[in-house]
């Protein structure tokens, strides 16, 4: 497998299938693309071990669970310094409300989707600890009021 770009149709396909069901049987996985059960199982490992499939997992319903508040934030950082972005990183990374974070360009330097139980939670997560991570200048926030659509799949027929 040279590069991402350069799949096999079959490996596209067995891609296809494993993001809408990860817990797919390689018999039925085989089948629904078209190769003995060998090769599928071969070529699936090959994915794996290439890192191109990074993992699988179940996903949840976040209000079904109590989490009726998500709310995407853009953040400013006062500092630039590399200590800073490493303290604010790490900061990030164990706070579990915070459920992706990216740094980004234009007038903001990180977005954040962050869940909460309530607007009284989200509150005090912003109060008492998003606003004192290392490095936290500025911060906006707009709720979530309806998914329209979320996914996870990757569009394969589109590169």
């Amino acid at each position: 497998m040279e590069s991402t770009t350069s799949l096999a149709e079959s490996e596209r396909r067995i891609l296809e299938v494993v993001q809408q069901n990860g817990r797919i049987s390689n018999v039925d996985l085989a089948k629904q693309v078209g190769l003995s059960e060998s090769p599928c199982l071969r070529r699936l490992k090959q994915l794996e071990d290439a890192g191109i499939i990074k993992s699988y997992a179940a996903l949840l319903d976040a209000k079904k669970l109590g989490f009726d508040v998500s709310a995407f934030i853009q953040l400013s950082m006062d500092q630039r310094s590399e200590k800073v972005r490493s303290d604010f990183m790490a900061a990030v990374k164990r706070e579990s409300l915070i459920v992706e974070c990216y740094a980004v360009s234009g007038g903001y330097d990180y977005l954040l989707k962050v869940i909460a139980s309530d607007l009284d939670a989200f509150s005090d997560f912003v109060m008492n600890r998003l606003l004192q991570y290392p490095g936290v200048k500025d911060m906006s926030s707009g709720f979530v009021l309806k998914e329209v659509k979320a996914s996870t799949a990757l569009p394969l027929d589109q590169r």
